[in-house]
Protein backbone atom coordinates (compact mmCIF):
# COMPACT_ATOMS: atom_id res chain seq x y z
CA UNK A 1 0.00 0.00 0.00
CA UNK A 2 1.72 3.17 -0.63
CA UNK A 3 1.70 6.38 1.15
CA UNK A 4 -1.01 8.27 -0.72
CA UNK A 5 -3.45 4.64 -0.05
CA UNK A 6 -2.75 4.91 3.94
CA UNK A 7 -3.48 8.86 4.08
CA UNK A 8 -6.91 8.22 1.70
CA UNK A 9 -7.47 5.51 4.07
CA UNK A 10 -6.87 7.68 7.49
CA UNK A 11 -9.15 10.58 5.44
CA UNK A 12 -11.64 7.94 4.61
CA UNK A 13 -12.14 6.49 8.45
CA UNK A 14 -11.69 9.98 10.07
CA UNK A 15 -14.88 10.85 7.57
CA UNK A 16 -16.53 7.56 8.40
CA UNK A 17 -16.39 8.55 11.78
CA UNK A 18 -17.71 11.67 11.56
CA UNK A 19 -20.59 10.18 9.73
CA UNK A 20 -21.02 7.64 12.72
CA UNK A 21 -21.29 10.78 14.95
CA UNK A 22 -23.63 12.41 12.84
CA UNK A 23 -25.98 9.23 12.16
CA UNK A 24 -26.00 8.05 16.42
CA UNK A 25 -25.65 11.77 18.03
CA UNK A 26 -26.61 14.31 15.72
CA UNK A 27 -22.53 15.72 16.09
CA UNK A 28 -20.68 16.67 13.03
CA UNK A 29 -17.31 16.58 14.95
CA UNK A 30 -15.78 18.24 11.68
CA UNK A 31 -18.17 21.14 11.64
CA UNK A 32 -17.35 21.67 15.46
CA UNK A 33 -13.43 21.94 15.34
CA UNK A 34 -13.29 24.20 12.16
CA UNK A 35 -16.58 26.73 12.95
CA UNK A 36 -19.24 25.17 11.43
CA UNK A 37 -20.17 23.35 8.14
CA UNK A 38 -19.67 26.44 5.87
CA UNK A 39 -16.14 27.17 7.33
CA UNK A 40 -13.31 27.10 4.62
CA UNK A 41 -11.13 24.73 6.92
CA UNK A 42 -14.17 22.31 7.23
CA UNK A 43 -15.14 22.61 3.54
CA UNK A 44 -11.33 21.38 2.74
CA UNK A 45 -12.04 18.65 4.96
CA UNK A 46 -15.21 17.69 3.82
CA UNK A 47 -13.32 17.74 0.27
CA UNK A 48 -10.51 15.75 1.19
CA UNK A 49 -12.59 13.08 2.72
CA UNK A 50 -14.39 12.63 -0.73
CA UNK A 51 -11.09 12.61 -2.95
CA UNK A 52 -10.11 9.59 -0.54
CA UNK A 53 -12.89 7.90 -1.10
CA UNK A 54 -13.01 7.61 -4.36
CA UNK A 55 -9.01 6.88 -4.37
CA UNK A 56 -10.24 4.01 -2.20
CA UNK A 57 -12.69 3.06 -4.60
CA UNK A 58 -9.68 1.85 -6.58
CA UNK A 59 -8.42 -0.71 -3.85
CA UNK A 60 -12.19 -2.30 -3.99
CA UNK A 61 -11.64 -3.29 -7.80
CA UNK A 62 -7.75 -4.26 -7.23
CA UNK A 63 -7.01 -7.74 -7.24
CA UNK A 64 -5.81 -9.56 -4.03
CA UNK A 65 -2.45 -11.19 -4.40
CA UNK A 66 -4.13 -14.20 -2.57
CA UNK A 67 -6.31 -14.57 -5.47
CA UNK A 68 -4.61 -13.74 -8.58
CA UNK A 69 -1.79 -16.01 -7.50
CA UNK A 70 -1.31 -19.18 -9.88
CA UNK A 71 -1.13 -21.95 -8.10
CA UNK A 72 1.80 -23.53 -7.51
CA UNK A 73 3.00 -26.72 -9.04
CA UNK A 74 5.24 -29.53 -7.84
CA UNK A 75 7.58 -30.90 -10.04
CA UNK A 76 6.97 -34.51 -11.16
CA UNK A 77 9.72 -37.36 -10.76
Amino acid sequence: MSGIQRIALVLTIIGAINWGLIGFFQFDLVASIFGGQDAGMARIVYGLVGIAGLINLGLLFKPSPEISREPETKPTH
